[in-house]
């Protein structure tokens, strides 16, 4: 059997965590072992789902807590457990370290996952961002990517440009993600939303990179063109109760609805009418992927890559524009019958089943 172990901060719902639980779920475990080592001794989302399947958690310290514990708890996992395969998933080119640990522990193939377009804020996170490309590269077999975007930021454009690095889509169980009107209609009775209201809504983290200020801001403006207007926040983060405290100064409390983190996206995804998605910037957006396979339009941020408009249903907007020109457009959809987007999904190679066997090929050297 051959040993993976995934290098990764924690195993919440955020899009890296979320790609790999969709490996996970779909590799042959009787060929290949999925492990994985975070650093917050608080359980993840999807860390019970992970030792239901077999799988392993280990928790070392941060780089940033005690560099020192960490190496040694890296190089103990590694050399205790003889994982020959060493992914980590980073946007900032300074966790290549990581790797390097990991190559001089013994682990035979490393793997770097990109999976953001940028991430590096401060003059500190830009300078270990270029050393990572420049000096730790060389510890790195096989380079991957959600997008072109995200190669170019993570590995560089010579390096992307010279067909060394592999765009692997943030594909997604399209027997899962599909319209179901029952989902629709159960949240929306969860909530008590009426069928004649129109919902927007936003998945994602409540950090800065998602830009929440902005989309309370078109929201507000939303409201005042359609007062049957609703929002859903689907997440959590450091940010909420920010948040919460400018949806209750707009005097919003009535209209947006805090949902927490939730198990079930898709039927999230078929009670709204209009995706909004204003990040200041993304590597290839998970949730905008999942919404588009169930036929729902989305209105995001044009900082994010258009690869990410797989269907025809993504519209790109500025995030310099003021918020009423978000809201006017938003207004002006025609919320017309959903349509079945999954042969859409399938031709554009977003099916996870195909995402598997490439992950297979390009990181075990065999067909899946």
């Amino acid at each position: 059997m051959k040993r993976l172990l995934c290098i990764i901060s924690c195993m919440n719902t955020g899009g890296a965590e979320t790609f790999l639980m969709k490996i996970y779920r779909k590799l042959d475990r009787t060929k290949y072992q999925m492990d994985f080592c975070v650093n917050s001794s608080v359980e993840g989302f999807y860390e019970k789902e992970i030792k239901n399947l077999g799988g392993k958690i280990f928790v070392i310290p941060s780089k940033s807590e005690n560099f020192i514990e960490f190496k040694k708890g890296l190089r103990k996992v590694i050399q205790d457990y003889n994982y020959n395969y060493v992914l980590r998933i980073t946007s900032n080119a300074a966790g290549f370290l990581d790797l390097m640990i990991a190559k001089k522990a013994g682990a035979e193939v490393c793997i770097a996952r990109s999976s953001n377009s940028n991430d590096a804020e401060g003059v500190k996170a830009k300078v270990s961002h270029m050393f990572g490309k420049i000096f730790l590269k060389k510890y790195i077999d096989v380079k991957i990517a959600p997008s072109d975007l995200a190669a170019i930021y993570t590995f560089g454009k010579k390096e992307f440009n010279s067909k060394n690095v592999s765009v692997l889509h943030n594909a997604i169980d399209l027997d899962v993600y599909k319209f179901s009107i029952d989902g629709r209609n159960r949240i929306r009775q969860e909530f008590k939303i009426g069928e004649s209201d129109i919902v927007y809504g936003h998945i994602g983290r409540f950090s800065k990179q998602k830009n929440h200020n902005y989309l309370i801001e078109i929201f507000n403006e939303i409201i005042k063109e359609n007062n049957c207007a609703k929002l859903l926040l689907v997440g959590a983060g450091e940010l909420e109760q920010s948040i919460r405290n400018k949806v209750d100064k707009y005097g919003l409390n009535e209209s947006v609805y805090f949902t927490g983190v939730r198990s079930d996206i898709p039927d999230l995804l078929s009670s709204m009418d209009i995706f909004l998605f204003p990040s200041f910037y993304e590597g290839m957006p998970n949730t905008v992927i999942e919404a588009q396979a169930t036929g729902l339009p989305c209105v995001i941020s044009d900082t994010i890559t258009k690869e990410a408009n797989i269907t025809g249903l993504v519209n790109y907007l500025n995030i310099k524009e003021p918020a009423i020109k978000w809201a006017s457009f938003c207004c002006s959809i025609n919320n017309k019958k959903r349509a079945d987007m999954t042969k859409i999904m399938i031709d554009s190679g977003y099916s996870i089943q195909s995402t598997v066997n490439q992950f297979v090929s390009l990181v075990f050297k065999e067909k899946s």
